[in-house]
């Protein structure tokens, strides 16, 4: 069983701006010399963990992590504007030209691995393989899954937490009701509805809810941010150009060597999105792991996740 390679400190950190307003955080880990890999974090609006330097050799990999638009220390925090899908695929894309990187690994989890597949058909000869975790097609099926019905009732309990906000005549649209509150011109109601939508995902990410990643998810800074951006996108449809985007546009990656990753158990995104994925792209190679959810840390996700960083080694 492998595990999380040993922490490590960033060789480089900046800020670029991308737009009028918006400022990203990147930070560079590994060997500067390295094969460059992209890492996207999920949300979208989750922001950065130490942890998630932790995939990947060191000593092989140049690794590069950024928080997003509105996301972790880029700036402004939580914020709506300018953020959709384009404007975070034509991010990475000026990352990419900043450093110099000619081709790169990307590796992308939940919300990441969204944004890494739209990438990709965007930009088809910036990648050079991809890792996909935990995978998420943004289709309307997937949010009402979520966020409206079918997991309350795996997660009764935690589902009346997430209820609570709302007010039972708004309930026919919950993501809607949530999208009023978490943009209000009051900022006890932003908040207080932010650690709820949060909460509901900290308290269903992990094959075993945990105590400690519930509250992580319910802190004011990290809630704002996942709550209102990843609400902004769903009621939004992911600001798709197209019904089914992702898999309607599959064929411009076929050629990208591509490992997907999903735990059986996953009620976040459940497995279903992977298997439709492969049966578009089966040139994947799709590992679902038996008694695993949703979150990278689980330790069969761990697994397969480091052996997939180490066979990619070789591409």
């Amino acid at each position: 069983m492998q595990t999380l390679f040993p922490e490590t400190q960033p060789y480089n950190t900046f800020r670029l701006k991308v737009s009028d307003i918006h400022e990203l955080y990147i930070e560079e880990v590994g060997n500067p010399n390295g094969k460059p890999v992209l890492f996207l974090h999920g949300g979208p609006g989750a922001g950065l963990s130490t942890k998630h330097r932790r995939f990947f050799d060191p000593k092989y990999y140049r690794i590069i992590l950024f928080d997003q638009r509105g996301a972790g220390k880029s700036t402004p925090h939580a914020s709506l504007e300018q953020n959709t899908v384009w404007d975070l695929t034509e991010d990475i894309e000026k990352i990419r030209k900043h450093l110099g990187i000619n081709q790169w690994l990307v590796f992308g989890g939940s919300w990441g691995s969204t944004l890494a597949l739209v990438y990709a058909e965007t930009f088809p000869s910036s990648v050079l393989g991809l890792i996909l975790r935990g995978i998420f097609l943004c289709r309307p099926e997937e949010i009402k899954w979520f966020y409206q019905e079918g997991c309350h009732q795996i997660f009764p309990d935690f589902w009346e937490e997430y209820l609570k906000p709302i007010p039972e005549a708004e309930r026919h649209d919950l993501v809607k009701a949530y999208y009023e509150r978490l943009t209000s011109a009051d900022e006890n109601i932003r908040l207080e509805s932010a650690k709820a939508w949060s909460k509901w995902e900290g308290s269903t990410i992990k094959l075993i809810p945990n105590p400690e990643v519930i509250d992580e998810f319910e802190s004011a800074h990290m809630a704002l941010s996942i709550a209102r951006i990843e609400c902004h996108y769903f009621i939004n449809n992911c600001f798709f150009r197209e019904e089914n985007q992702i898999l309607n546009n599959i064929n411009r990656i076929k050629h990208i060597p591509t490992q997907l990753i999903h735990g059986r158990y996953d009620v976040v995104c459940p497995v279903k999105n992977a298997w439709d994925l492969k049966k578009a792209f089966p040139e994947a190679e799709l590992e679902i792991i038996a008694g695993a959810g949703h979150a990278a840390d689980e330790d069969g996700i761990i697994d397969a996740l480091i052996r997939t960083t180490e066979k990619f080694k070789n591409l």
